[in-house]
């Protein structure tokens, strides 16, 4: 007991001194509280249920709220209530919600909008809406006027792009397999990079495409001929809005979603939708409201924004204009230089989301004086490059109860998003992550969760990463405390609410919770390997469980860090402070040269790099087409210069991806390491670390142990 009491002392020496740590763990801050969702109903809202609610919340130790304002009317048919949102009624209940939590102590977060997904409302008009690139094509010969339909559109919104004529190849029906997945117009991650493979005869010349866009009239009739002889293929491509809408939002609050990769549109939704309740509530500090998040990305693709050609100009070195044929469907030249542009196309897309949409919102929350949380997941972008800026990066977890795994109840319901969160936040240098908590859905809700319940399965989310339950969900109870079981979200969520049986016992398991998150909240994360998500988009995470398994942990990094890595005595270290053993790259065969001149500046200050080496560029761009560089880059490889081996620094050995062991021995640590000093390394990494804080626990608040507790 003695040794488990001096571990945890020691590991968390560097957040506080062993007194002040058992002080705190004895009655833990607040910031170590869990936090919950809070669901306003469909405009279901009173005073005296927004009092009775956060009362109820300190009541049992809840440390925040995140206010949604929500109306799930396909499955629960919740009536109207009198609260619009932004109406005179809707702004002063926010309010007296701000004012009561500041006197009680509670946070409150606001989601960026109604609904839980994404960014939009009725302020939002099709201009400024998510976009979609659309196009339409005729066949044309010397003879006859040309007409060019105008492409399919939503919401009586279009633009034109550019109008585009080739002469029609050979093999005319030709169309590039799984253009949608290859545009982003498909979500789905990882997408091929090798090249397309097309019959010779569907190929376009870039050299013999004309632009026509001058040559368009306002009636869609082209006052142009095709030169003799044969036929030419016309393109009219222009965007319109994608019609997605912000959901599930009351009627009041629902309309179409900004569009993400345009500042302006994000301008013109925190001017409408945002800062009309940030007026009203007065300077922050005054209130309780601290925080503003983006939850969920639920949306669908976006593959267009106005600005777009001369962004892409920008980011890939060339006008993307000559290649748009190859967007609907066209191979132009061959199918590698084709596969370049849409890599081009998909990842300038993903630079966009990353700058445009969530940093920039993380920017605007700062210069209004508040915090920002995102969920930045799951969506048409690169996840690892999108939570920059953040001060709460949040993944989610759903409970399984009703199908367990008889030997590991809960490894099916972790969602892959709690390690991109934890990933996110330690490369960044950022202390709280976050996950929505114990979400269910139709099976495994209506009332049968209960803290005996989920504990194990959120003992088990704390060692992926996370610090901070938000539970998922509380639902705002507007009337009087003798209605029970009260206000519902439908079929969604574990109902966490004060008209639940178990919610005033339950305050021994948010104490629990509390002791728990703030031991994990201390010191900095360790991790073995820090593995790179790759430049490929859109991309998710990285998912290695095996490391785990084997008594190690890693983090992820994404595009927008590599080139803040440094090395430091052999090991690799970002500017948040965070420090690896080794950098794995992703199995890919490309790379471009930028990112080739990173890694070789890493390897000759003497980083250990383990990865297969690159065989060419991915991109178009004028950098990648010359290759020069990348060339460079493969001849410092275990191997030789032929492209085939592992790009190598310190460490002597061939490691394969697909297999790779990293041991003791081959992270430089001895094979008599002893345990203590591994937990000093991981700070509280490894799955017993909550049972040690259970044994702490009760050496320090001996007479309340918990084990009376059907939950413990």
């Amino acid at each position: 007991m003695h040794a488990i009491i001096g571990l945890f002392t020691a590991v968390s020496l560097t957040a506080a001194s062993a007194a002040t740590l058992e002080e705190s763990f004895a009655s833990p801050p607040p910031s170590a509280r869990p936090h919950t969702w809070w669901h306003w109903m469909n405009g279901n809202i009173s005073k005296q249920g927004i009092t009775l609610d956060l009362e109820a919340m300190a009541r049992v130790g809840i440390g925040g709220a995140q206010i949604f304002n929500v109306a799930d009317q396909d499955s629960c048919n919740i009536p109207k209530g009198p609260a619009d949102f932004l109406s005179p009624l809707y702004l002063e209940l926010v309010k007296h919600a701000a004012t009561e939590a500041k006197r009680l102590g509670i946070e409150i977060c606001l989601h960026n909008c109604p609904g839980w997904s994404s960014s939009g409302g009725p302020w939002i008009d099709p201009a400024h809406s998510m976009q979609l690139l659309v196009s339409s094509e005729v066949q044309a010969t010397t003879a006859g006027a040309l007409h060019l339909p105008q492409p399919k559109s939503k919401r009586d919104f279009y633009r034109d792009i550019a109008v585009l004529a080739f002469p029609t190849p050979v093999d005319a029906e030709f169309r590039i397999p799984e253009l949608a997945a290859l545009t982003s117009a498909a979500q789905r991650y990882n997408p091929p990079t090798a090249a397309i493979v097309a019959p010779l005869d569907a190929a376009v010349s870039l050299q013999k495409v004309v632009d026509l866009t001058k040559s368009l009239r306002p009636d869609g009739s082209l006052d142009w001929s095709p030169p003799a002889p044969g036929a030419w293929t016309i393109v009219r491509f222009g965007h319109t809005s994608s019609g997605k809408t912000n959901h599930p939002a009351s009627e009041s609050g629902e309309g179409l979603e900004c569009d993400k990769l345009s500042r302006e549109a994000m301008d013109l939704h925190w001017r409408k939708g945002i800062q009309p309740i940030l007026d009203y509530l007065g300077p922050v500090g005054t209130h309780a409201v601290n925080n503003l998040l983006i939850d969920s990305y639920e949306v669908g693709p976006e593959t267009w924004t106005p600005a777009f050609r001369e962004e892409f100009t920008k980011r890939r070195g060339y006008d993307p204009l000559p290649y748009l044929p190859a967007l609907a469907g066209h191979v132009l030249d061959d199918g590698d230089a084709t596969a370049r542009f849409l890599w081009d196309y998909r990842r300038t897309i993903a630079d966009l989301f990353a700058d445009n949409y969530y940093a920039y919102f993380a920017e605007l929350c700062h210069k209004a004086g508040l915090l920002a949380s995102t969920e930045p997941y799951d969506g048409p972008f690169e996840c690892l490059a999108n939570g920059r800026g953040y001060d709460v990066i949040m993944g989610e977890f759903w409970t399984n109860t009703s199908t367990p795994d008889p030997d590991y109840p809960w490894a099916s319901t972790i969602n892959h998003s709690c390690k991109i969160a934890s990933s996110v936040a330690h490369v960044n240098g950022k202390t709280y992550v976050g996950a929505e908590s114990f979400t269910s859905g139709p099976p495994n809700g209506r009332w049968q969760n209960y803290p005996g319940l989920l504990k194990q399965l959120g003992d088990a989310v704390w060692c992926l990463g996370v610090n901070r339950y938000i539970f998922h969900r509380y639902a705002h109870q507007p009337w009087s405390p003798e209605i029970a079981p009260g206000m519902t979200m439908g079929q969604w969520g574990t109902h966490f609410d004060r008209t639940n049986t178990w919610w005033e016992p339950a305050r021994e398991w948010m104490r629990y919770i509390a002791r728990s998150q703030f031991l994990l909240q201390q010191g900095r994360f360790g991790a073995d390997v820090v593995f790179f998500g790759g430049e490929n988009a859109p991309a998710a995470g990285v998912n290695r469980p095996e490391l785990k398994s084997a008594g190690h942990d890693y983090d992820a990094v994404g595009t927008d860090l590599m080139g803040s890595l440094r090395v430091e005595n052999g090991e690799l270290v970002l500017p948040g402070g965070m420090r690896y053993k080794m950098l794995v790259l992703p199995e890919e065969a490309t790379m471009t040269p930028d990112l080739a001149a990173k890694l070789l500046k890493l390897v000759e200050n003497g980083a250990t790099l383990l990865g297969p080496s690159p065989l060419r560029s991915p991109s178009l761009g004028p950098a990648a087409r010359s290759n020069a560089l990348l060339a460079t880059s493969v001849a410092v490889q275990k191997g030789g210069a032929d492209g085939v081996g592992v790009m190598i620094g310190q460490l002597a050995k061939n490691f394969s991806i697909k297999v790779i062991e990293l041991n003791d021995i081959a992270l430089g640590l001895g094979p008599s390491q002893a345990l203590a000093d591994k937990w000093e390394q991981t700070n509280f990494a490894y799955f017993n670390a909550i049972s040690a804080a259970n044994f702490y626990l009760d050496a320090l608040i001996r007479g309340q142990r918990l084990a009376q507790w059907p939950f413990y």
